[in-house]
């Protein structure tokens, strides 16, 4: 299991820890996190061959965009919000293939309590 994390940083420092990868067969694409507020930034996210990278900044195309408040992103990262539950109250914003979103729970899971 993974430990909790405090800032967005650290989330994508330590996403190849949180990663499943078989769980990502035959997923090839770019994620962009466009996260606001104290402790936001802007990541970018490849999944490709069973492999994950994370880079700062965004990118040209991305299959999907999630937009959303920094300290709230921790919280779904943390298993401490539901991403759906974030999703249908708006605080989560998904740009592009809500299919792909729907599956990066099994590839990129938030934390188990």
């Amino acid at each position: 299991m993974v430990d909790r994390i405090e800032s967005c940083a650290q989330y994508f420092e330590t996403l190849e820890a949180r990663f499943i990868p078989e769980k990502a067969k035959g997923v090839n694409c770019q994620i962009t996190y466009e996260l606001s507020g104290e402790g936001g930034g802007t990541w970018t996210v490849t999944v490709a061959d069973q492999t994950v990278s994370t880079a700062e900044g965004g990118c040209e195309k991305p299959k999907i965009t999630i937009m959303m408040d920094a300290a709230q992103y921790v919280d779904m990262a943390n298993g401490d919000l539901d991403g759906t539950k974030a999703y249908m109250t708006r605080k989560l914003k998904v740009k592009g293939s809500i299919p792909m979103a729907q599956k990066m729970k099994k590839f990129l899971p938030p934390r188990k309590a």
